[in-house]
């Protein structure tokens, strides 16, 4: 029986992989149970890891320090590969408001905990870790540890954390719901509300049957015609006269009557028709049945040639004699204009002859199994860039000590470049979702798990006895304060519907649950849509935030 003992006491490798997988698989499972329609989720894996290093479970700390470094590195590269796509984009239109009043967030939770460290004398690094658990972001608790690695090890950033995190998470949907009743939200009104906001732009892009009345036009091709109404928008069809139906190209000629199938922005919508001519009671799915050889069809962009050049470089049109309409990006139809670049994954909408449309196919790729093949060179290359510009000191006036991204911030930065510039050399960036998910739930079980194992020892004596109680308290005011003043602001003064100001406030502390109990209530995606335009900036905010107060308060 002494193999026993030593593989569960031992500081092996073998004991502190067992360790690790009992307390990831039983985090897990645990973190599904629901309390109040409400669960800590993967969370719970950091309160696993607290009991059993409270019960005498130990590991070597330089493994736990390696795989918990390496797993927070694995989490924020995913995710930054997830909202990379959508980062900048976030800051267009409505999603302006909405990052400013999440920085708004972000900023007065930092100015509470820096005034509650000189009011009450709690050393900083502490205060930084009830601030991520209190917003329930663990990775501003990794950016915190890394950076206090440089001046030592503090075990009260991660306890700090796990006492917040639980009524953090509370908090939240209790700001939450407290918006509701202020403002005395009715969800089914609200709903009535947002359908007719919804109903004018649900979707990126508009077909258009037109029949041309423009005596400007007659006798113009497309390819001038479209440089006089400089507007964007493809031709995508004509319909002669006689009821020829042919695919529109640069040098098609238009006629007084011709009838064409125009794909735009709901925005351009009425300058176009009033320049071409009215609309017609003819639909996409009409302009198919009207030519039994002519077909329109999504094809997948899967060879990694294509990745990152434009539907200019490809010459598609001119090739094989079809009409490119239409992109479909992660979701989102973009209009097929010449200069846009392809990448993988993207589904493009092609109209063309049937033997036209076979050799664009072969152009294209179309192998859905070539999707499922992992991309690993750009992951390692983009870790690696990652790892060396979060390396970097910055030096900044008035700060004692250079400045660097760490492990938390260079991955993340570097990961939301390579995703929005990546193919542009030819850096083939996609992944499917469930990869990216695999990718990054890993490492946030890791370093999770490895967090709780080192912080379990001292945890239930300074919760009882080492002023536990009154961190509690604390993190409540950190959650709480900013949720209700910025929600005031944002649907009080910003007249936000109450759905975007769940998703507002559920995305400003990157909390998962709150998400969940929001989207429950609203019954649509609502929320969902104002979490995904904040959460990457608040994800960059908070992590950069919480190295800087240890850097500047330590």
């Amino acid at each position: 029986m002494d193999w026993i003992n030593s593989l569960l006491w031992s500081n092996g490798i073998a004991h502190t992989v067992l360790l690790l997988a009992f307390v990831i698989a039983a985090g897990i499972r645990l973190g599904k149970i629901k309390i109040g329609g409400v669960s800590l989720g993967i969370t719970f894996v950091l309160f696993i890891g607290v009991v059993m290093s409270h019960f005498g479970f130990r590991a070597s700390h330089e493994v736990l320090h390696f795989v918990k470094e390496f797993g927070l590195i694995l989490f924020v590269y995913a995710v930054g590969l997830q909202v990379g796509p959508g980062f900048f984009s976030s800051f267009k239109k409505g999603g302006i408001t909405l990052n400013l009043l999440a920085t708004g967030i972000v900023i007065f939770g930092v100015l509470i905990t820096i005034l509650i460290h000189f009011i009450t004398g709690i050393p900083m690094p502490t205060m930084v870790g009830i601030l991520s658990g209190a917003v329930t972001n663990t990775p501003g608790l990794g950016a915190a540890q890394d950076a206090y690695t440089g001046v030592g090890s503090d075990p009260t950033i991660a306890l700090g954390y796990a006492v917040a995190y639980p009524l953090g998470v509370i908090g939240i949907i209790f700001s939450i719901t407290v918006m509701r009743y202020i403002f005395r939200v009715n969800i089914a009104k609200e709903n009535e509300r947002i359908e007719a906001e919804d109903a004018a732009k649900k979707n990126a892009v508009k077909l258009l049957s037109l029949e041309v009345q423009n005596p400007a036009l007659y006798n113009k091709d497309i390819k001038t015609i479209i440089g006089l109404i400089n507007r964007k928008l493809v031709i995508s069809r004509v319909c002669r006269t006689d009821g020829a139906i042919e695919i529109a190209s640069p040098h098609s000629v238009l006629c007084e009557h011709d009838k064409v199938l125009v794909i735009t922005t709901p925005s351009d919508y009425e300058a176009i028709t009033a320049f071409i001519g009215p609309a017609i009671n003819m639909s996409g799915e009409q302009w198919n049945t009207l030519e039994s050889d002519l077909l329109s069809r999504r094809i997948l962009v899967t060879r990694p040639e294509v990745n990152g050049k434009s539907l200019a470089q490809l010459h598609l049109r001119s090739r094989f004699g079809v009409n490119i309409t239409r992109i479909n990006r992660s979701g989102i139809d973009l209009i097929a204009r010449p200069g846009l670049s392809l990448q993988v994954g993207d589904r493009v909408m092609v109209v063309g002859h049937r033997e036209a449309i076979a050799s664009v196919e072969k152009e294209l790729g179309n192998q859905l199994k070539r999707l499922n093949e992992p991309n690993l060179i750009p992951i390692f290359i983009g870790i690696f860039l990652g790892v060396l510009v979060g390396s970097i000191p910055f030096a900044f006036p008035g700060i004692p000590q250079p400045v660097k991204l760490g492990l938390a911030g260079g991955p993340l930065v570097v990961a939301i470049l390579v995703s929005v510039f990546g193919p542009k050399f030819k850096l083939v960036t996609y992944a499917t979702m469930s990869a990216n998910l695999m990718l990054r739930e890993i490492g946030i079980c890791l370093f999770l798990a490895c967090v709780g194992l080192e912080a379990g020892e001292q945890f239930v004596s300074t919760l009882v006895y080492g002023g536990g109680m009154l961190w509690v308290a604390l993190g409540v005011i950190i959650t709480v304060a900013p949720l209700i003043t910025f929600g005031l602001i944002g649907k009080g003064l910003c007249k936000l519907n109450y759905f975007s100001l769940m998703g507002l406030l559920a995305g400003s502390t990157t909390d998962p649950p709150a998400l969940a109990y929001s989207t429950a209530t609203a019954g649509n995606d609502t929320p969902s849509v104002s979490y995904a335009s904040v959460y990457p900036l608040t994800m960059f905010l908070r992590i950069m935030c919480a190295q800087l107060l240890i850097v500047l308060f330590v």
